[in-house]
């Protein structure tokens, strides 16, 4: 028995497909089957089910609990010997959905690698309700993902409070309020509630987490918007925004990565429900027995500074009102 057989047969657990895993681990089917006869001889007992299909038996989920618990330990018992040798070698695993992943990592790895050349980040793109199993097993070190019910055994960093703004360009948002345009934008741009939208305004909804909390909030109101359209695409329906189709919804991570490219006849109007601001709350999820390297600590601050510099952040914003309204 050894710890790479130990590692094969977790990652085949995960699968349950010989072929798929040989592929992804980049061995050869036969490797990875002597890999997992070795340890059924080693223990004498057999740790898969080969029939109807490939499936654990009672003996290899207590090898599989097992071989979690030595991975990790091993990965922890590196990054240790590491630290303490002063070694600037190591690997990094994180997860983030990629709207997240293209929020933060652009400024923040930079900054990592210009100091820690050698660390290898492995980056994993997924939804939070992916990214907390693959913490809570080890796969990855640390997730950057929306909160969620405590969890003993994963320790969760708040980050920010991602607020939800309503965008609309000017020309449209005429077509509706006419002359009391101005008047609207002026109280919208401290503070806009979902509620005063009318109805009448085409709307592109959101196929996600914010789409599902503000459709909620519709249907609780008896409110039928008109939509424009639906999508899973924050950049869409930004682009659909900007281009004077329908108001849109976007979170402060996302804008924060488009400031300074925002068109001037765009609105820009933080979202509340009912007074209550609409908020993502964003944390980072690591394992409580996950041992952090110096290096982990360095990219983790990088994390911390970057969250906090961005929900610090006013996106609040009203077209002037005398700009001809135009396409950007």
């Amino acid at each position: 028995m050894d710890i790479t057989s130990l590692y094969y047969f977790s990652e085949l657990a995960k699968d349950l497909h010989m072929t798929r895993t040989a592929n992804r681990l980049f061995i050869s089917q036969q490797t990875l089957s002597n890999h997992i006869l070795r340890l059924e001889e080693y223990y004498g007992t057999q740790l898969f089910y080969r029939k109807p299909s490939l499936s654990l038996t009672n003996a290899g989920e207590f090898v599989l609990a097992f071989a979690n618990i030595v991975i990790k330990e091993e990965t922890n018992l590196k990054d240790i010997l590491g630290d303490i040798e002063q070694q600037e070698r190591g690997v990094l695993r994180f997860g983030a959905s990629s709207l997240r992943s293209n929020a933060c990592l652009p400024t923040v790895l930079p900054k990592f690698s210009k100091k820690y050349p050698r660390i290898e980040m492995r980056i994993t793109v997924a939804n939070s309700s992916r990214l907390l199993p693959m913490v809570l097993n080890g796969e990855l070190d640390f997730a950057v993902m929306l909160k969620t019910d405590p969890t003993p055994k994963l320790i969760f960093d708040d980050l920010m409070k991602d607020l939800t703004y309503f965008c609309i360009r000017d020309d449209l948002l005429r077509q509706y309020y006419g002359d009391q345009t101005e008047a609207f934008k002026e109280r919208a741009v401290h503070g806009l509630d979902l509620l005063d939208i009318s109805p009448r305004v085409p709307l592109c909804l959101l196929d996600n987490h914010i789409g599902r909390e503000i459709q909620g909030y519709l249907d609780d109101s008896s409110i039928c918007p008109t939509v424009y359209a639906t999508s899973s695409d924050v950049e869409v329906s930004y682009s659909i925004c900007c281009n004077g189709l329908a108001g849109s919804f976007i979170s402060q991570m996302r804008l924060a990565r488009h400031q300074g490219r925002i068109p001037d006849q765009v609105n820009i109007f933080p979202l509340s429900y009912r007074g209550k601001p609409i908020y993502q709350y964003m944390v980072l999820a690591r394992h409580r027995d996950r041992y952090l390297s110096h290096y982990a600590k360095y990219f983790l601050d990088l994390l911390y500074q970057l969250f906090s510099e961005t929900e610090e952040q006013h996106m609040g914003h009203k077209a002037p009102p005398h700009n001809p309204a135009r396409t950007e």
